[in-house]
């Protein structure tokens, strides 16, 4: 998918993540006035909240590797006030372009070792570039039951069709996000602590909620061309498609849930 394609995917489903995305944020209980690193930042959603939770006296410097993402995020920036208190910076995590304990915390959604990667060197960066007793935070999506009354359909797309498959194949157990305690605690990061955050989708579902159900449907699960006319591509047609009579989340008994997991831990 080009960048365009990928902004307006985020912002779609941004009407069901924010309200997550804020109840994790607000877990954090992030010091007033602090300096934080966004790693992975896509277009600015979560720094902006960041941003606010820190208030006029801190700052967010937000990272990502493609340019054309990190022009939208500032001009959203800008738009939402928030452009004083956060700086994009194009970079790569493997190679972060800081000096040594610039910032006070650290924090990635959907990026650091998510699905899987290479976190034997993405941690030593995060470590060297947090202050000492500061906190590294790393969330990511980690489950969803978003297709009710269908469980085999939604168990057959996961183990089939999954848009997260090439990322996962070949790749060591170990690197899988789930074990980010593992990694934590090897770089040398204590307190470790992981918490499981739900959202509920509940009917009755706003025009924007179920928009952002269709975007999130075309997201997890890939339709290869040699499958196209398989049953479960008629099933996903008929129930997953924004513009079909049967499409699930319009269905005033609607129901479905997603969760983030939440990795945390301090640099001593």
């Amino acid at each position: 998918m080009n960048s365009e394609g990928v902004i307006q995917r985020l912002l779609e489903m941004d009407e069901i993540r924010s309200p997550i995305m804020k109840r994790i944020i607000d877990s954090l209980k992030l010091p007033v006035a602090s300096c934080g690193l966004d790693v992975g930042c896509g277009i600015g959603l979560q720094s902006r909240i960041l941003a606010e939770k820190v208030g006029l006296g801190g700052k967010i410097t937000s990272l990502d590797l493609n340019s054309e993402i990190l022009e939208t995020a500032a001009s959203l920036t800008i738009k939402a006030n928030l452009g004083s208190q956060i700086d994009f910076r194009q970079g790569s995590f493997t190679d972060l372009p800081f000096e040594d304990q610039k910032f006070d915390w650290i924090w990635s959604a959907d990026c650091v070792g998510y699905p899987t990667g290479d976190l034997d060197v993405v941690l030593p960066e995060l470590s060297r570039v947090v202050k000492r007793n500061g906190s590294v935070f790393i969330s990511a999506w980690s489950s969803q039951r978003i297709l009710p009354g269908y469980p085999l359909l939604e168990n057959r797309l996961n183990a089939d069709y999954s848009a997260y498959n090439p990322y996962l194949q070949g790749k060591l157990p170990e690197n899988h996000f789930l074990n980010m305690q593992y990694w934590f605690e090897k770089f040398g990061l204590e307190q470790v602590s992981v918490n499981t955050f739900s959202m509920d989708l509940q009917a009755p579902l706003t025009p924007l909620e179920q928009k952002a159900l269709a975007s999130l449907f075309e997201m997890l699960w890939e339709r290869p061309v040699s499958s196209t006319s398989s049953q479960e591509w008629k099933d996903f047609d008929r129930l997953c498609k924004l513009e079909s009579a049967e499409f699930l989340p319009a269905r005033q008994d609607y129901y479905g849930f997603f969760t983030y997991t939440l990795f945390q831990a301090v640099k001593p």
